[in-house]
């Protein structure tokens, strides 16, 4: 055996050993501290549109009390934008806007959020529609539920509304969609559960125009075979560059 062979063979537990660490980086990375998200739908337009690709931050809202007092967690706050596990479906991720907190009173009049009696200033909030819809503009109501509304949601509803206001229990939270017009949000489907949310989204690491568009509601390997291909062959062309590594508010 040459003198380089033997370099070679005697690199290799070195090379494993590199290897594995980055493995497990990597690994850790992505168990606790970041989450790769696409944007499904238009509910947060124009804040965050369809082709967005994101990066969760899983590590902000912390977890146990203990590992709280030694890093720097924070509370879900009024206005943050969150990652949770739909509740009617836990194996769906959704993302909207934190509205409302646990004790607050929530009401809309006319589109417009009242938090415990106080008018919400919402910059980011986009308007499609002039068209009225009583149970989405002027929530809560407990009359007659607009179409898509869980049932399970509508039985429950009328429990926590008083004096028109809902009031949002312990340890939930209620979001909204900034294309408030057209998003199957709380008012839809009821409050996030505290263990429910993920993280907030930290950056848009890549921005595809209008590329997912084409895909079929059910769509084959075949079809993303074939827009995987396409989005690396014209990967300038379908870029948005001025969405790409935009910080998320």
């Amino acid at each position: 055996m040459s003198w380089s062979e033997k370099i070679a063979v005697g690199d290799w537990p070195a090379t494993i050993q590199s290897v594995a660490g980055t493995v497990v980086i990597a690994v850790f990375v992505v168990t606790f501290l970041l989450q790769a998200f696409t944007i499904p739908s238009e509910s947060m337009e124009q804040t965050l549109l369809i082709g967005d690709y994101l990066l969760v931050d899983k590590f902000c809202y912390g977890g146990s009390a203990g590992w709280n007092r030694l890093l720097p967690y924070h509370n879900v706050r009024r206005g943050d934008i969150i990652v949770f596990h739909y509740p009617v479906n836990p194996a769906q991720d959704f993302v909207k806007r934190v509205v409302a907190l646990p004790g607050d009173r929530l009401r809309l009049i006319n589109k417009r959020v009242y938090i415990n009696g106080v008018p919400v200033q919402e910059p980011y909030v986009q308007y499609v529609t002039t068209l009225r819809n009583s149970y989405r503009d002027d929530f809560p109501r407990t009359d007659s539920p607009d179409y898509g509304v869980d049932a399970k949601w509508w039985k429950e509803m009328p429990k926590l509304v008083e004096d028109h206001q809902l009031i949002v229990p312990e340890g939930y939270y209620f979001v909204l969609g900034d294309n408030r017009d057209d998003s199957q949000d709380s008012r839809y489907w009821g409050f996030v559960p505290r263990d429910n949310i993920i993280g907030r989204p930290l950056l848009i690491y890549w921005s595809s125009g209008n590329l997912n568009n084409d895909l079929p509601g059910s769509p084959t390997v075949g079809d993303r075979l074939y827009h995987l291909a396409y989005a690396v062959t014209h990967l300038f062309q379908i870029t948005r560059w001025e969405r790409t590594f935009r910080l998320v508010r």
